[in-house]
């Protein structure tokens, strides 16, 4: 049984909005993240948010994208936003059995456990 499953991803045109969504009844209440991966790069750290919610953005995405939780929906978001070619990628939640994420949020082998990813395209 799959414990995180993500949803939303898609095709849109430059300057467009997203919203993915990462469904998960076992670690609502953890550090939990975003990471991409785009073809022949590295998977990338996006965001991470804590327990109680406190937030990290790698650079690149900072003042476009918002990651959050909705603890009444055991669901993981993120609101991504002004989406250009450079995000076109395949996204992956992830989460850890830790309340915190520390200052590892960005490092893959922190995650316990991961999503099987979705895609997003940016594109004209």
């Amino acid at each position: 049984q799959e414990r995180l499953v993500e949803s939303g991803g898609g095709s849109v045109q430059p300057g467009q909005s997203l919203t993915l969504s990462c469904a998960t009844t076992m670690y609502i209440g953890y550090c939990m993240a975003w990471f991409r991966q785009a073809p022949g790069k590295e998977r990338e750290a996006v965001a991470s948010i804590d327990k109680d919610s406190s937030t990290k953005y790698v650079d690149s995405v900072k003042g476009r994208f918002t990651i959050s939780k909705d603890f009444g929906k055991n669901t993981l978001y993120l609101q991504m936003n002004s989406l250009n070619p450079e995000d076109t990628a395949m996204y992956f939640c992830a989460a850890v059995s830790r309340y915190w994420c520390g200052g590892a949020w960005n490092v893959p082998e922190r995650y316990d456990d991961w999503g099987q990813g979705t895609q997003v395209t940016v594109s004209s």
